[in-house]
């Protein structure tokens, strides 16, 4: 299952990132996740539809300081994913 998430509310400058990279690791999801220019957080996921799931519903949590207002899911394209394994953070966009 590959998806693409867009998290928003005060979710920048609060480590969501980083959260959100530890969490996708430690489920065994692979993917990237970036800050978006216009102040949410955008992710894709892939892997086991389970996995997928409850990161997607992890999302609503986020890392301590974070108020999060918005989750967004859509299925996303396997092109989406990039070059590599493993999750990663990737430029602003």
């Amino acid at each position: 299952m590959i998806v693409r998430v867009t998290i928003g509310g005060y979710v920048q400058g609060v480590g969501y990132r980083a959260w959100m990279e530890m969490e996708a690791r430690a489920a065994g999801v692979s993917g990237w996740v970036r800050n978006r220019l216009n102040g949410d957080v955008e992710a894709l996921f892939a892997g086991p539809p389970d996995a997928v799931e409850a990161l997607c519903a992890a999302c609503w949590r986020g890392p301590r300081h974070a108020s999060v207002d918005k989750v967004e899911v859509v299925e996303a394209d396997p092109a989406a994913l990039g070059p590599g394994a493993g999750f990663r953070q990737i430029a602003t966009r």
